[in-house]
């Protein structure tokens, strides 16, 4: 018998109450993920340490999971993030 292993990857939006700003990214790990994006170092998420999880897609593939993160990061548009997790919900 043959067993396929299939890794999903997460695309997730993280938001920051003191930043007031989203941050989007994928990865195969987020509770992992999240972590690193609360310790304090450098990079976007780096200075702040209260970024949360507001939304999360599941994909098979690394490759599809980053061209959704990428569409989403396209928008530049916080409208239209919000409403993204909005209709989630």
């Amino acid at each position: 018998m043959l067993y396929v292993h299939f890794m999903n990857f997460i695309v997730y939006i993280l938001f920051s109450e003191s930043k007031n700003k989203f941050y989007i990214g994928f990865t195969s790990n987020l509770e992992e993920r999240l972590i690193r994006h609360n310790q304090k170092s450098k990079g976007f998420t780096g200075n702040e340490n209260d970024w949360k999880v507001v939304y999360t897609e599941s994909y098979e593939t690394k490759e599809i999971a980053h061209k959704r993160e990428l569409q989403i990061n396209s928008w530049k548009s916080r409208i239209k993030i919000q409403e993204l997790i909005r209709n989630k919900e």
